[in-house]
Parts: structure tokens; C-alpha cells; sequence
């Protein structure tokens, strides 16, 4: 699943269920996410009086290619027009990239940021388990070679996405994990709480009656999702989210109904194109 931040970012997403990363315990069956391309249009929803904020439109376009035997890679553009009060403008154009290995709890990571199609900020770097799975090890090339150590129990973008599928076949309505998709720099985590909706079996949805190809995605079930963002510390219970994301998320690894709250705006994205990419096959399992 998905994470921006364009005026912040998504890739990402986002109980008693086996974790999905490596050495978390026997194996388990995971979900099946297919391979696709899916193209959002940004639209405004509301800003908070003094944000600054009068308008905001643009595009997302997301790419998840791969397989659980081979690891997933996610490509990301997202390019948005925001207009203030006084009605000048500014484009901004979010552009990330990892590859995702779940077999070594792995994640390779890039993004760049423009702002009027000048360079504002770039991240490149990996993580991975450090010192005998103790801490996450983040190792970085840009803006700067820099080695960060966070703590052992992240969850990468497709991990968590995973996760999240586990906990509502499961009937979990609650599933809190620590994120980490390489956004900030490459050196934040954050600590996430998701609210798992009732279940809309196969049959239920009818996206293929306004999007080519969202007649697949009538055949298999989604769930409403709601993931608060929280800065770590000692306890988020009472603490406000840095940002807030909202979707429906189906059985095969698709988003629809996006809306994303930065606290003082939000914004919606509509699922416009589905393109279901070609499939790696993994090898059946040897008794």
C-alpha cells in the first residue's frame, strides 16, 4: 500500500496475528497483492482558517510491481498545484522509489522533492536489521553519507501494508505498528495507530462501473482504513497525529477513496485509472 507527503508524503502503508517480516516466527501465509498501476486525481477538500491555503489540485501516479519471493518494488509521482489566499501558486512534484525485500526485512529508498521544478530536498539510502536484529540500521547517501539507528521493530511500507491485511482477516479493528519508509530524510519513524472497518465481501463494491479495470476489483473484499501518524515519544494516547490518512484498501493490495488530512488542510484522491501489471510467479513450497 501506499505513503506521501507533498506539503507532507505517502508510501506507504498503512493484534494476535503472526508478523509478516523475517524471523518474526512461522511462516504464514500473505496476502496476494497484485502487481498495478493506479493513477489518482488530487482534489481540495478544506483548510483551517490561517492556513495560508485556498486551493490545492494535481495527480498521483503509483506503481507496485513484484512478489512476496522476490520482493516488491513501489514507484511514486505525486504532483500537486497549491494556491494561497492571495492567489499566487506553487507546484510541488514528489517522486520516490524503494525496493522492498520481505525475506530479509530490507528496504531500499529514494525520493526527490521540487519545488517550481527546482531541486528542494533528495533521501537516498537502505535499512535493514543491525547488529544481530537489535536496532534498525539506516544507512544513508543522501543528502549526506550518515548511518542512523532505529529501533527494532519497523515495519517497511509493504510489510505494514501486509500487516494490515492480516489484522482484518482477522477481525481486528485496532492495529498499531512503527513505520518506516525512508520519508524525512530517511532518519524518522513513525508511530502509527490504524482503525479497521467492518469488511465489504467480494461483490460489494462496484468501482468497475466508473474505472476500467475496477471490475477486479468488485471480486474481492476491501475495508474502510484510518491511519494517524504520530511523532514517536513516551505516549501518543493523547497526542495529535501529524498527519491522518484514509482509504479503502482491498484484499489485493488496490487503494480507492483517498483523503489525506495535514491537520490544517485536507485533500482527496479518486482512484481515475487501474492497470493490473504482469505477475512473478513464486515457486510452490518443497515438503
Amino acid at each position: 500500500m501506499l505513503k506521501f507527503r507533498s506539503a507532507p508524503a505517502w508510501l506507504g502503508l498503512f493484534g494476535a496475528f503472526l508478523p509478516v517480516h523475517a524471523g518474526a516466527g512461522p511462516t504464514v501465509q500473505l496476502p496476494d497483492f497484485k502487481p498495478h498501476r493506479a493513477v489518482y486525481d488530487i482534489t481540495f477538500d478544506h483548510a483551517t482558517p490561517g492556513s495560508g491555503v485556498a486551493d490545492m489540485t494535481g495527480r498521483m501516479v503509483y506503481e507496485m510491481t513484484g512478489s512476496s519471493c522476490q520482493g516488491f518494488s513501489q514507484n511514486m509521482r505525486f504532483v500537486t498545484r497549491m494556491t494561497n489566499q492571495e492567489g499566487g501558486s506553487q507546484v510541488n512534484d514528489l517522486r520516490t522509489s524503494s525496493f522492498e525485500d520481505l525475506a530479509k526485512h530490507r528496504l531500499r529508498f529514494s525520493s526527490t522533492q521540487y519545488e517550481n521544478q527546482k531541486l528542494s530536498e533528495a533521501a537516498q539510502g537502505s535499512a535493514e536489521p543491525g547488529n544481530g536484529k537489535s536496532f534498525t540500521e539506516v544507512k544513508l547517501t543522501k543528502p549526506a553519507h550518515k548511518t542512523v539507528k532505529l529501533p527494532s521493530d519497523l515495519y517497511f511500507p509493504i510489510e505494514h501494508s501486509l500487516a494490515l491485511v492480516e489484522a482484518a482477516r482477522a477481525g481486528k479493528s485496532i492495529f498499531a505498528a512503527n513505520l518506516f519508509d525512508g520519508s524525512d530524510q530517511g532518519e524518522k519513524f513513525y508511530e502509527t495507530s490504524a482503525v479497521i472497518g467492518k469488511r465489504a465481501p467480494a461483490g460489494s463494491s462496484n468501482v468497475g462501473a466508473t474505472v476500467p479495470n475496477g471490475e477486479k476489483l468488485d471480486k474481492v473484499a476491501s475495508w474502510p482504513i484510518a491511519i494517524g501518524y504520530f511523532d514517536p515519544g513516551p505516549s501518543y494516547s493523547d497526542a495529535l497525529p501529524t498527519y491522518e490518512l484514509a482509504f479503502r484498501f482491498y484484499e489485493n493490495g488496490v487503494s480507492t477513496d483517498l483523503y489525506i488530512d495535514y491537520g490544517d488542510f485536507a485533500i482527496r484522491g479518486t482512484l481515475k485509472e487501474l492497470t493490473f501489471l504482469a505477475e512473478t510467479k513464486c515457486p510452490e513450497a518443497k515438503n
